[in-house]
């Protein structure tokens, strides 16, 4: 049960319900099983492209995909994500016996609470980037070409939709809906996969930095917990996921790896504290805004 179903998470009794039917036993090899399944269809694609491929195409097409600083890498990575979410969609019916369709909630109001979210994100971005002070305080390098630029978006859109999707699948769909189910305390529900999507994220080449950015990708992840459980759906976190992920993937890129999508590529020295922690400090801030922002929505 989660913590006070007639309080602000009263929906969330709705979004796990379908998860209380299975053992809280199975969330743990499930993972495994998500993961193994994904490295394998990760394994066949790769063995497919380099059958198709000659040996020379296939060799440039693997470089580009181990940086993501060309676009056909970045997208090659984003919509791989894809082969995730087949893997948790085969795992919730082969081993919890239930459509996967429910890990999203009820799907009409998925998207329509998703939609309205992401308006006013979009809304609280270009106020953020057109008002004074912006978020990126240092001057930034020249734009590629815009057109360049453009020539990918009807591509590099759904892709990033489907690389915020499955995240959200793994993390807010199958492991909080699943711990939710059997375990009372957020803590549990919110707190583990906050923990393991932080760690996911430790960069050692951050080195002294790299501690940062996990709590800042587990905050990340409490947020859109919160943001689930107060829904019922996964609209407003993909929402936010998605939002947050545009601007630092296809609008400027301060990390070299998926830089290869992005308008303007300003990257920075990840394990340099003068740099890395006040734009972090700002991430943190549009980030608390966007979470409000998104319970704004949630409250109409």
């Amino acid at each position: 049960m989660s913590p006070n179903p007639t309080g602000p998470y009263r929906a969330h009794e709705q979004f796990i319900a379908p998860a209380r039917d299975g053992a809280p036993w199975r969330v743990i090899p499930g993972i495994v099983l998500i993961c193994a399944l994904y490295l394998s269809l990760l394994w066949f694609l790769q063995a497919a492209l380099a059958t198709l491929l000659p040996p020379p195409v296939f060799e440039a097409f693997r470089s580009e995909v181990q940086t993501g600083e060309t676009a056909i890498g970045a997208l090659y990575l984003l919509f791989s994500f894809g082969l995730m979410a087949v893997a948790v969609m085969l795992v919730t019916v082969q081993m919890h016996r239930r459509s996967p369709l429910g890990l999203f909630g009820p799907l009409r109001q998925m998207v329509s609470q998703g939609g309205a979210v992401l308006v006013m994100l979009i809304g609280l971005t270009a106020m953020i980037w057109i008002l004074p002070p912006s978020e990126f305080p240092s001057p930034l390098p020249a734009a590629r070409p815009f057109a360049s630029w453009a020539v990918w978006l009807p591509l590099a859109i759904p892709a990033l939709l489907i690389q915020t999707t499955t995240e959200e699948l793994v993390f807010r769909g199958y492991l909080q809906q699943h711990l939710a189910a059997h375990f009372r305390h957020p803590v549990l529900w919110m707190g583990l996969p906050a923990l393991l999507f932080g760690l996911l994220h430790y960069r050692p080449e951050a080195r002294e930095n790299a501690w940062i950015l996990v709590l800042w990708a587990a905050a990340f992840s409490l947020i859109a917990a919160d943001l689930t459980a107060r829904a019922g759906t996964l609209g407003p976190a993909i929402a936010l996921h998605f939002a947050s992920n545009a601007v630092a993937i296809l609008l400027v890129s301060q990390d070299p790896a998926l830089s290869g999508l992005a308008l303007i590529a300003a990257p920075v020295d990840l394990s340099d504290p003068a740099v890395v922690r006040p734009a972090l400090l700002l991430d943190v801030a549009v980030l608390l805004l966007g979470w409000l922002t998104a319970r704004l929505v949630l409250r109409r």
